[in-house]
């Protein structure tokens, strides 16, 4: 499988809240993560990631992405993937409770590949604007 095919798998299966037994096919051991967000600053592995997003999935029962752009950089064994995450905070379970509102967030996934599994990834995304959106900030 090529590092293309292995992100894709790895992507979609994070972004449906599938966790680490989920997504851990398609990384190696202890691969590292950041994000310049409040939000995720505790967050220091693909692991505790996976496992946040699943976690999302309860408060935003609805939570969904929208792919805009997937994008292989062979020379540096990257693979970056632009999307759209939205949805509606109806569950329990986030700070707050149930608000009703709406969210729609921008954001990238940068997957460092070492081999054919992801050794670090990093994600960009803006949350405070999402955190805002639903009412938790």
């Amino acid at each position: 499988m090529s590092i293309h095919d292995s992100a894709m798998a790895f992507f979609e299966a994070c972004e449906t809240g599938q966790g680490w037994d989920g997504c851990k096919t398609w990384c190696h051991e202890g691969a590292t993560f950041s994000c310049q967000s409040g939000a995720l600053a505790d967050v220091a592995t693909v692991e505790a990631y996976t496992e946040w997003m699943k976690g999302l999935l309860i408060p935003i029962p609805d939570g969904r992405f929208e792919l805009k752009g997937f994008a292989l950089d062979e020379s540096r064994n990257t693979v970056l993937a632009f999307a759209v995450f939205s949805g509606t905070h109806t569950g329990e379970g986030g700070p707050v409770a149930p608000t009703g509102n709406e969210l729609a967030a921008d954001y990238v996934y940068a997957m460092e590949f070492e081999g054919d599994k992801i050794s670090h990834m990093t994600k960009i995304w803006n949350d405070g604007h999402s955190l805002s959106q639903l009412g938790w900030a």
